[in-house]
């Protein structure tokens, strides 16, 4: 497997086309020092010294791939609000060409994460889900894009955006387009024709239940493949590495580099970004799962929703050489 994938493939990923489709969201960031507990409550006291704020959920997404070298087209639903007019401005620094549909009874998915010492203590989620007349534009805007795309991304954080996903997978495979996705929930018989699945181990675990061989993951994996007709599933799974589970061929396993893991928030992202351009460019499978696996590497040893670059890749690369 480390074969696979050569600093010349890397070269093969720049300006090919993924557009990305799914649930877009602000990540904010407070950070500041703990130095006293609050007398009203059992809860640390953060004096807020500095705050960030960055692109999440499919829009993450869309990040990564620009950071491989590929473009990448956004498609997603916010609000108009001020955390919606962040993300506009984030968008505009960036090379991501996005196509953001306005509900003005939406809440802009927001995540504010506090910090302290590198360590997040809480978690503040606002969030709604998406109205009628916003869906049925996106899928029209979505039917318009396919044109442009090598690739289709669907990026289900579960906030909504891709409450008719079905239909999105139809529309792309009628096209003649490969569609990567990354699940959420209890019912993947919605994403039932995709191209490939990115769950994670827990995520799988909690559709397929449990395993506790490798024997028995792969005829479950084998059993989901078949039930969902879908080609490829690749399961990531943290400290074991991903597995790609193949319809009619052999599973490959790339197994998880030693490393210092920071923050794994965000890292699916990367792997559905890599992938996406990896499956542009025809690299194969197993230099496919490599190439994830190694940015995904990179992006946990980031604070917060993070990006791989190629050159970061390409160094990993050499280390290995």
């Amino acid at each position: 497997m480390l074969s696979a994938l050569l600093p010349a493939h890397l070269a093969r990923l720049s300006g090919l086309r993924v557009l990305v489709v799914g649930d877009a969201m602000l990540d904010r960031y407070w950070f500041g020092a703990v130095e006293r507990i609050s007398p009203e409550a059992p809860v640390p006291v953060v004096a807020v010294g500095g705050s960030e704020e960055r692109l999440g959920g499919a829009a993450n997404v869309a990040r990564n791939v620009v950071a491989l070298g590929g473009q990448a087209r956004l498609l997603a639903i916010t609000g108009q609000d001020e955390a919606g007019q962040r993300i506009d401005a984030l968008l505009a620094d960036s090379t991501i060409d996005a196509r953001l549909l306005r509900d003005p009874a939406l809440p802009t998915t927001l995540k504010l994460r506090v910090l302290s010492r590198s360590q997040q203590l809480i978690r503040l989620d606002f969030e709604a889900r998406p109205g009628a007349e916003a869906l049925a534009d996106l899928q029209s805007a979505f039917a318009d894009a396919l044109d442009w795309a090598q690739v289709v991304v669907l990026s289900d954080y579960g906030k909504g955006t891709l409450a008719a996903v079905a239909a999105l997978i139809g529309l792309a495979r009628g096209h003649g387009r490969p569609v990567i996705v990354d699940p959420k929930g209890h019912d993947y018989a919605r994403y039932a024709g995709a191209s490939l699945l990115t769950p994670n181990r827990g995520e799988f675990a909690t559709v397929a239940g449990p395993w506790h061989s490798e024997d028995e993951l792969h005829a479950k994996a084998a059993d989901w493949l078949g039930r969902l007709g879908i080609e490829r599933l690749l399961i990531t799974r943290s400290e074991q590495g991903m597995t790609l589970f193949r319809a009619g061929g052999p599973a490959l396993h790339d197994p998880a580099r030693a490393r210092e893991v920071f923050d794994v928030s965000g890292a699916g992202d990367t792997v559905v970004a890599a992938l996406a351009l990896a499956l542009a460019a025809d690299l194969g499978d197993a230099a496919a799962v490599h190439l994830a696996n190694l940015a995904a590497g990179i992006v946990v040893g980031k604070l917060g929703t993070a990006t791989a670059t190629a050159q970061e890749v390409a160094a990993e690369l050499a280390q290995e050489d």
